[in-house]
């Protein structure tokens, strides 16, 4: 790439890369069997697995003999083994067995890249930078907590991560979602911002509380509707992204950006019981089995809004594409803050 391309590139928030050096999310702890698993985080193609312990593996996903993909092949004990040939590889990346190695000759001295990956709140973080990690995963701790009932939605979408995230951070897109959420008349307050995080606070009016179940009728009745203000509060922690409404509910996006043009990511919402005192006070099995039956309460709700936001997202990406040089006229004093820290990360 020329020194202009360059220049080009990094001030281009539609062009940036990621900073490896932090923890992203892959897959969902159940998604992981010991059948191997292929993934692909920014332009990084992977295998994870898990070996006869349960416990989860990260290999680049390439047989170093023929270069064919590991995710096609299987698990036996703790090796990874290819479909091709049956070379076996151990979850260092290195040669384990060949199965028709003649008695003189020795193991290939190959190996592959293995990365450090944790389970954790019913995910898989992989760390796809050089060295050990010095950081944690974000984390998300009411995924085991009794009072807080989880949904989880899959975005695909065909664009840059930076889409994604401008549009989670920006409260005014309501205007699309006017039938799906408890929330309107959102308005930018203030904005925090360091090296690590933006935050973004606005005042928003609600009308759904969740400790008066009745005033759900008013999301499919909107004559019904009685306002109150609310706090609105977003969050871009690079890499990830995560909000609370007043109290009742709080979401998390967790970002896999693919490449310049694909981003996967996990959309969690969780359903705060905290208002239902008389619940805390019942035996600690009762509740875990609420809690589990109550799993995904939210999911036609979480489905609808990514629907129509991965459609915007994605005419974005392909008014960019076909005309990279027209200049967006934009309002909203986060997304700018967001840019910048896109682009302060991926330098």
């Amino acid at each position: 790439m020329s020194s202009l391309s360059q220049a080009v590139s990094i001030h281009d928030v539609r062009q940036l890369g990621i900073n490896l050096n932090h923890w992203y999310v892959v897959a969902r702890s159940q998604e992981v069997t010991n059948k191997p698993l292929g993934v692909t985080l920014w332009h990084q193609a992977i295998a994870l697995y898990r070996d006869s312990e349960g416990q989860i593996h990260a290999l680049e996903d390439r047989c170093p003999h023929r270069q064919v993909k590991l995710s096609h092949g299987q698990v036996i004990g703790n090796e990874l083994e290819c479909a091709y040939h049956g070379w076996r590889l151990n979850h260092h990346g290195e040669c384990a067995a060949v199965p028709y190695l003649a008695e003189n000759q020795k193991l290939p001295n190959c190996k592959i890249r293995h990365y450090p990956v944790k389970e954790q709140d019913g995910f898989i973080w992989l760390f796809p930078g050089d060295g050990e990690p010095s950081i944690e995963p974000m984390g998300l701790p009411e995924w085991d907590h009794l009072n807080y009932i989880a949904s989880v939605a899959i975005i695909n979408c065909q664009a840059h991560y930076s889409y994604l995230i401008e549009n989670l951070m920006d409260m005014y897109h309501g205007h699309l979602h006017q039938d799906l959420q408890a929330w309107a008349q959102a308005e930018l307050q203030d904005i925090e911002e360091t090296d690590e995080r933006v935050d973004a606070h606005y005042q928003a009016q609600s009308y759904y509380k969740i400790d008066k179940i009745w005033s759900i009728s008013q999301l499919f009745f909107p004559a019904l509707r009685r306002l109150h203000p609310e706090p609105l509060d977003v969050s871009y922690i690079y890499p990830h992204w995560m909000s609370t409404l007043g109290k009742d509910f709080k979401i998390y996006c967790l970002l896999c950006p693919i490449n310049e043009t694909q981003t996967k990511a996990y959309l969690i919402h969780f359903t705060s019981l905290n208002a239902f005192w008389r619940l805390h006070k019942l035996p600690v099995w009762f509740r875990r089995f609420v809690k589990d039956s109550l799993f995904g309460a939210a999911q036609k709700f979480l489905d609808g809004l990514v629907v129509k936001d991965v459609q915007m997202i994605e005419e974005e990406q392909q008014a960019y594409l076909q005309n990279p040089q027209r200049r967006n006229y934009e309002l909203n004093r986060a997304l700018v803050s967001v840019q910048r820290l896109m682009k302060n990360q991926a330098s």
